[in-house]
C-alpha cells in the first residue's frame, strides 16, 4: 500500500513538471503555506506548497491563471499559466474549510533582467518589479538615451504597459551661448533734373519729371508760372541767356547706410524644458472693434531666442533652437484711423541639432541681396547722348542683409556665490575733486593725476577682481 502511494505521488509530480504551463524553463520553489497568505508566481514558474494539515481537495477560482496538482495530503504543486489573479481554496479530509490563499501570476522578469544586463551592462541601479499586468522600472539611469532603450526592452514583457519611475542622473542643465550678428547694408544712388525757362513776354517751358518740382500757379520762383520745390531737391541753378531765364533743380544723391545688430544672450534650462529670451520691446498695435472701439495689442520685436535642450548621453545634447531678429519698419507703415502702424521686418530660423558639450553650429548667412534700378525719361530727349541726362531721372538701390547665428551648448552645475563677479565690483565713484578738477574721464582716457588717484583708491578696496574695458563716468 505504501509503495503504490509513493508511485502515485511520483507520477503526479512528473505530470506536473511536464505540464504545458511549466515548460522546460520552469523553476520550482518550496514554501510552507502557514508562512504566507499570498502566492506570487511568474508565468511558467511553479511552487511546491507544504501544508501543516492533511487536505482532501483543492480548487482554483480561475483555472486559466494557474493550475494545481495535489502531490500528497500535505503537499500541493502550484503552476502559473497566465498573468492574472485567482484564489486557491483548500478543504480538510473531513470536509471542513482549511484556508484560502490569493494567487498572483505576474510576467516572468528573469529574462527581462538578463536582457537589461546584456544590453546595458553599466546600469547597475535599475530595479525591475511587476504588479499584475504592469512592469515597473525604477532606480537611477545615467541618461535619457539609455532610459528610452530600457523602456523599449521592457515593452514586450509587459502585458499592458511599462511604468517608468527611472530617475536620470548626471548633469541635466544646459547653458546655451548664442551670438547673433547681423549687418544690413544699403546703397542708394539717384539723380534727377527739372528745368524751367521763362522769357520777358511770359512764355515758359517746364519739366516736372519724377515730381522733383510741382506747378503751383503764377507768381512764385520763376515768374508767371510758379514752381514749388519738393524735399528731394538738393541743388538749384539759375542763369540768363538773352531774354530767357533758366532755372535748374537738381536731385543728386549717393547714400550708404550700415546697420549692425549684435547680441550675446546666455540661457540655462533643464533638459526637456523650454527657455526663452527677448532683447527688444513691445509696441502698441491698435485693433479696431465694433462701434468705433479700439483695443490695444502689444507686438514683440528685437532679438529673441527660444530653445529646448534634451540631454541624450554624457556628451551628446539634442536641441530645438528658434532664434529670431526683428525690427520696426516705418518705411512700409500703414495708416489706420489716424494711427501709424509700422510693419515688422523679421528674420527667423528654426532647427533641431545634436552636438557635444562645447561644440558650436552656425545657421543663416546672406539672407537678402536686392538690387533695383529705376529710370524715368522723356521719349527721344532722354536718349540723346550727354544732354539726355537733363531729361531723365535715375535711381539705383542695393540692399544686403547678412545674418549669422552661432549657438554653443554647455553642461552646467550650480556654483558658489563667492566665484561670481559683478560688473559693479571694481567700480570706484569719483569724488568732487577728481571729477571736476583732476580730469576724471573714464571711457575717454584718464588725466595722469586722476589715474594715480583712481589706482590708489582701487588698491584700498577689498575687491581684487578687474573689469574688462572702461567703466565709470564719461565726460563728452
Amino acid at each position: 500500500m505504501k509503495r503504490s502511494m509513493a508511485c502515485s505521488c511520483l507520477l503526479a509530480l512528473c505530470a506536473a513538471l511536464w505540464s504545458p504551463g511549466v515548460g522546460a524553463q520552469g523553476m520550482v520553489e518550496s514554501v510552507v503555506a502557514s508562512e504566507v497568505e499570498r502566492f506570487e508566481l511568474g508565468v511558467g514558474k511553479s511552487k511546491v506548497v507544504d501544508l501543516t494539515t492533511s487536505i482532501k481537495r483543492a480548487s482554483l477560482a480561475n483555472p486559466e491563471v494557474a493550475d494545481t496538482v495535489v502531490l500528497s495530503p500535505k503537499q500541493i504543486y502550484l503552476t502559473g499559466k497566465s498573468v492574472g489573479v485567482t484564489t486557491l481554496t483548500l478543504w480538510k479530509e473531513n470536509g471542513e474549510l482549511f484556508s484560502a490563499f490569493d494567487v498572483t501570476v505576474s510576467p516572468d522578469l528573469s529574462q527581462l533582467r538578463e536582457q537589461l544586463h546584456k544590453i546595458l551592462p553599466d546600469e547597475k541601479d535599475i530595479l525591475v518589479t511587476a504588479t499584475h499586468d504592469h512592469v515597473t522600472l525604477s532606480g537611477t539611469i545615467s541618461n535619457l538615451a539609455r532610459q528610452s532603450r530600457a523602456l523599449e526592452i521592457a515593452e514586450p514583457y509587459a502585458p499592458k504597459k511599462v511604468v517608468n519611475l527611472l530617475q536620470v542622473g548626471g548633469a541635466q542643465q544646459v547653458m546655451l551661448e548664442v551670438r547673433v550678428a547681423e549687418m544690413d547694408r544699403n546703397l542708394i544712388r539717384r539723380i534727377g533734373i527739372n528745368m524751367s525757362g521763362v522769357d520777358q513776354a511770359g512764355n515758359f517751358g517746364v519739366t516736372a519729371l519724377n515730381s522733383i518740382t510741382t506747378l503751383d500757379g503764377p507768381g512764385a520762383l520763376t515768374g508767371p508760372m510758379g514752381q514749388l520745390v519738393t524735399g528731394a531737391v538738393n541743388a538749384a541753378v539759375r542763369f540768363h541767356t538773352g531774354d530767357i531765364t533758366w532755372t535748374g533743380f537738381i536731385d543728386a544723391l549717393k547714400q550708404e547706410d550700415v546697420v549692425k545688430v549684435l547680441a550675446k544672450p546666455t540661457l540655462v534650462a533643464v533638459s526637456g524644458q523650454e527657455a526663452q529670451f527677448l532683447s527688444g520691446g513691445e509696441f502698441p498695435f491698435p485693433i479696431p472693434q465694433a462701434f468705433g472701439v479700439i483695443t490695444i495689442q502689444y507686438k514683440k520685436f528685437g532679438v529673441g531666442l527660444s530653445f529646448t535642450p534634451t540631454v541624450l548621453t554624457n556628451n551628446r545634447i539634442s536641441m530645438a533652437v528658434s532664434p529670431e531678429v526683428s525690427e520696426l519698419d516705418f518705411a512700409n507703415a500703414l495708416q489706420i484711423q489716424g494711427f501709424t502702424i509700422p510693419t515688422i521686418a523679421t528674420r527667423r530660423a528654426t532647427t533641431v541639432v545634436e552636438l557635444a558639450d562645447g561644440q558650436s553650429f552656425a545657421i543663416a548667412g546672406l539672407l537678402r541681396d536686392n538690387v533695383r534700378e529705376t529710370v524715368a525719361k522723356f521719349p527721344v530727349l532722354g536718349d540723346i547722348p550727354v544732354l539726355g541726362a537733363l531729361f531723365r531721372s535715375s535711381r539705383y538701390t542695393k540692399n544686403q542683409t547678412e545674418l549669422v547665428i552661432i549657438v554653443t551648448p554647455h553642461y552646467v552645475k550650480p556654483m558658489d556665490v563667492a566665484q561670481l563677479a559683478l560688473p559693479t565690483d571694481t567700480f570706484v565713484e569719483p569724488n568732487d575733486w577728481e571729477f571736476y578738477l583732476m580730469g576724471w574721464t573714464d571711457g575717454l582716457g584718464y588725466a595722469p593725476q586722476a589715474q594715480q588717484a583712481r589706482d590708489k583708491r582701487l588698491a584700498e578696496t577689498t575687491v581684487s577682481r578687474r573689469l574688462d574695458g572702461n567703466f565709470g563716468h564719461m565726460v563728452q
